[in-house]
């Protein structure tokens, strides 16, 4: 099977992913939540309720606590008349007497966490994001290029890894930009847990294309004479089970807790499904494909030079 000869397809499946979230990034941006916009993280037991449970809903709970003044970007149900709710006051006045407006409309309440971030932590905590990804993505780039610095020839190591940087590229702007979407549309918020999910799948892209990767180098030693572009279809072939295995088995443990864990690690757990799937894909379908273009290219400016 000669997968590199369908490269312009496997190209075209993901521009047609990373182009429809690279819009919605740009037009509407990521919805925030409360860890880099600043707020309140709220999660109410209702002890005694005043109301029946059809009127107990997160939705008539949120439009509540929206006509108190409480500016709710989202409620979600935790547990049986219990709600995570995320506001975006950090007045502690307003949040009390939010709290006594919820006490004197549904009941006794019990208060099972509450945190606060303001302004300030919330500005340091989004530059803190962005300088970890940033570090990660130059460290993979520098670390890569070293170490496949002993690679047969034609090929070479910063072709390696460009190729790994686009594979590694790739998935986060999938991953972001379906968030972007889901935020947009269904009200998805972002918040630390997500920024942990791209390091976890940035993580997971650049293992999994480093497998197919040194593969290919072997296979440039054992194989000095054959063409470029038939050692790393072999190569994918050989890794592609392994790669797919390693792959299934954290998709169902991940499907599993998206749907059956609690609500709170949902658009967490979301992120790295997406991630995960993407950088398999990635991996495979992109990175060593890449390899071949890359090539092809150096070989033809030689001759033009020549």
């Amino acid at each position: 099977m000669n997968l590199i000869k369908y490269r312009n397809w496997f190209f075209a499946l993901s521009l047609a992913v990373i182009i429809p979230g690279a819009f919605a990034l740009f037009a509407w941006h990521l919805k925030v939540g409360i860890d880099f916009s600043g707020g309140t993280l709220w999660e109410v037991k209702i002890v005694n309720p005043k109301v029946s449970k059809e009127q107990l809903t997160p939705q008539n709970f949120q439009a509540y606590l929206n006509s108190k003044g409480a500016d709710v970007s989202q409620t979600a149900p935790t547990a049986e008349d219990t709600f995570l709710v995320r506001m975006r006051i950090t007045d502690e006045k307003q949040i009390t007497d939010v709290k006594k407006s919820v006490e004197d409309q549904y009941g006794k309440t019990e208060s099972l966490r509450q945190e606060t971030v303001g302004p300030t932590i919330s500005k340091e905590l989004t530059q803190k994001a962005v300088f970890a990804v940033a570090i990660a993505i130059i460290a993979i780039v520098l670390y890569i290029t070293w170490s496949f610095r002993k690679v047969p020839k034609p090929a070479s190591s910063v072709a390696f890894g460009f190729c790994t940087i686009f594979a590694l590229v790739h998935d986060v702007i999938v991953v972001v930009g379906i968030f972007a979407i889901l935020g947009h549309y269904f009200d998805i918020e972002v918040d630390s847990l997500f920024i942990t999910a791209v390091l976890t799948v940035i993580g997971f892209s650049v293992h999994d294309t480093i497998v197919v990767f040194d593969r290919i180098r072997e296979n440039l030693i054992k194989h000095p004479g054959h063409p470029f572009e038939e050692v790393v279809n072999h190569s994918l072939l050989q890794t592609m089970g392994r790669s797919l295995n390693t792959s299934l088995t954290a998709v169902f443990v991940l499907l599993a807790l998206f749907l059956f864990g609690g609500e709170s690690i949902k658009n967490f757990v979301l992120a790295l499904l997406i991630g995960i799937i993407s950088g398999t894909y990635s991996s495979i379908f992109n990175a060593s494909p890449l390899l071949v273009v890359w090539q092809k290219f150096s070989q033809s400016r030689a001759k033009r030079s020549a």
